[in-house]
């Protein structure tokens, strides 16, 4: 398995109670600071290249800061971004908090961070932030997305009269509820100006009448891709909104003390020790609200529309703790026996399974359990043979850069458990999570497994074959980048159906200029020559290694395998090409374009 950089993680916490509270309680003003500590911690899958984290104090005095900000770029971003924080507080009391220490506040925001547009630096790491003197104007997102429409929306800022400093979704949509904000401040500024003569009376009144939810509503109109958007002005009002197909997910908990808001469930369960029902989903289009006085709404802001929430989350993503989760990854094997026994021959008795760690671990399960009953059924009288036959090795840095030299060590990422199988007798069936661009498999995984001398390696993928790009916030967007497009190409050239190539390409071409609602997925015509199997054959093909002795075979779930175990999380556009939104086919057909053109050059 490839790393395959994927979307951002979220946490928010808002404390619904006077910092004196948890004092009291617990010991320590920190309390809310720990909690956004761990629910970042237990999310670090879900960003490596950079974290943040925002605070805001509701009871600062005019003079001193309300809004607090660390930010760090790196895999070890959260270690130094609270690090940094703690340094600021250390010559604080724990117990009693003075005024307007940094980092004390009611309402936390935090960011992880995976790049998905090829830009880096601190820049880019979220929370951003859209500071003024008006507490009520202050505003700060952060957010698991990725637009579709970017140059729709720049060019929309533009017409405003705006001048965006970075061509950046997310600081789009800053300036974009930030305008709407700014104009709502001031219409509810100029309303009550009259009745409240009093500066301080008059801030409090225009906090309890913003209606973030209208903001958003007005905002999210143009927007299209897949997301979970964050946000917290200076007033502590805070919100989460997940878009209307319900790509991106998001969950909540509360009770008296305490609002959560994260990106996966068990990682709220774990932090705040809470049952599995305690923790809700927010809904396709739903937003999570929490006024400046710490009232909770949903609020349905987007009607919900052609629901496909991401099953690239339940298959490898999302944390396996999850209960729904690592049942579905159980299913994903299960639904893998058939297609198994027929590539072994049914030969049960003369095949050893194992799994690449560490992801695929829990859909080995469902696998061994479905061969158990397997052999129930067929009243067989031996059990299936499993080993734990590779082993993910230390992470080696591939400092060596020049050709052979650095394929040499990709090759040692894994290893192998010598005397695990038969020599020239067995079946080696080994079960990975997906196959993206194969590179894993020929540089390292088929060559080890090799040496163990099967007759057959099988690599089984629990998701389908991975065949187009990604534009919801996952770093897959090149189509060479799949060994299952290379494959249909290759099989296309080897039979003399280069014209097919050829009519894509000036198909996709023509609807360069059309609106994201008129495009049709013209790239779909590559694959629809040719059975599953055969791309399967040939990726195989592909992907062996020269000089390896074993037939190698590759398996992938079907679309209605991936259906069945994941019946909720229906989003398979990176497999059938079934994008949710129209911005979609714009991004797919854009992709080819590229792959094209690049290659004709």
């Amino acid at each position: 398995m490839e790393e395959i950089k994927h979307e951002c993680g979220i946490a928010l916490i808002r404390l619904l109670k006077p910092i004196q509270y948890y004092v009291e309680k617990y010991g320590t003003w920190q309390y809310g600071l720990n909690k956004l500590y761990l629910l970042m911690e237990k999310q670090h899958n879900r960003g490596q290249e950079g974290a943040g984290i925002a605070c805001v104090n509701a009871t600062a005095v005019p003079g001193t800061e309300y809004i607090f900000r660390e930010r760090a770029i790196g895999a070890g971003a959260i270690q130094e971004v609270f690090k940094n924080v703690h340094r600021a507080i250390s010559d604080t009391p724990k117990a009693i908090p003075r005024k307007n220490i940094p980092f004390c506040g009611e309402a936390y925001m935090g960011h992880l961070r995976y790049s998905t547009t090829g830009r880096s630096g601190l820049d880019y790491v979220h929370p951003f932030l859209r500071r003024n003197n008006w507490r009520s104007r202050s505003l700060m997102l952060c957010g698991n997305f990725n637009l579709t429409n970017v140059d729709e929306i720049f060019e929309q800022l533009i017409n405003q009269g705006q001048h965006p400093r970075l061509y950046s979704d997310t600081l789009m949509i800053l300036e974009m509820m930030g305008s709407l904000l700014d104009n709502e401040v001031h219409k509810l500024y100029e309303k009550y100006k009259p009745e409240y003569p009093n500066g301080e009376a008059l801030n409090k009144k225009i906090a309890e009448e913003i209606d973030l939810a209208e903001i958003l509503r007005q905002s999210s109109k143009s927007w299209d891709g897949g997301y979970v958007i964050c946000g917290m002005t200076g007033t502590t009002q805070m919100f989460s909104f997940r878009d209307p197909c319900g790509i991106r997910p998001a969950f909540y908990y509360y009770d008296e003390e305490i609002a959560v808001v994260a990106s996966e469930r068990p990682v709220i369960q774990t932090v705040m020790n809470v049952d599995v029902e305690d923790v809700k989903e927010l809904l396709p289009g739903q937003a999570f609200l929490i006024d400046e006085g710490g009232k909770i709404n949903l609020e349905q802001i987007l009607p919900p529309q052609n629901i496909k929430s991401c099953s690239f989350e339940r298959i490898y993503f999302s944390r396996g703790s999850d209960r729904d989760i690592y049942s579905e990854r159980k299913k994903l094997g299960e639904m893998l026996v058939n297609p198994i026994l027929k590539t072994i021959d049914n030969d049960l008795k003369n095949t050893v399974f194992s799994f690449i760690p560490n992801t695929a671990e829990v859909a080995f399960y469902g696998m061994m359990e479905g061969l158990d009953d397997y052999i129930r059924k067929q009243k067989l009288d031996f059990r299936v043979r499993q080993e734990k036959v590779a082993i993910k090795d230390i992470k080696l840095r591939t400092f060596i850069t020049e050709g052979s030299s650095r394929e040499d060590l990709a090759a040692h990422v894994y290893d192998i458990t010598y005397g695990s199988i038969r020599s020239y007798e067995d079946n080696l069936v080994v079960i990975d999570d997906s196959i993206v661009r194969g590179t894993t498999l020929k540089q390292s995984i088929i060559k080890i497994l090799d040496r163990l001398h099967p007759k057959k390696i099988i690599i089984v993928s629990s998701s389908p074959q991975i065949r187009y790009p990604d534009c919801y916030g996952i770093d897959m967007n090149q189509m060479e980048e799949f060994a299952a497009f290379r494959a249909a190409i290759a099989l296309l050239k080897e039979q003399g159906m280069q014209q097919v190539i050829d009519d894509t390409y000036h198909k996709c071409k023509a609807q360069q200029d059309f609106s994201k609602e008129k495009i049709t997925n013209y790239v779909k015509e590559i694959y629809k020559y040719f059975t599953e199997e055969e791309i399967s054959r040939k990726m195989a093909e592909m992907l062996t290694p020269p000089g390896t002795e074993a037939e190698v075979h590759i398996v992938f779930q079907s679309l209605e395998g991936l259906h069945k175990a994941c019946p909720n999380h229906t989003g398979d556009w990176y497999f059938s090409g079934d994008y949710p939104t129209p911005g979609g086919n714009r991004v797919v057909n854009n992709a080819f374009i590229r792959f094209y053109e690049s290659a004709t050059l």
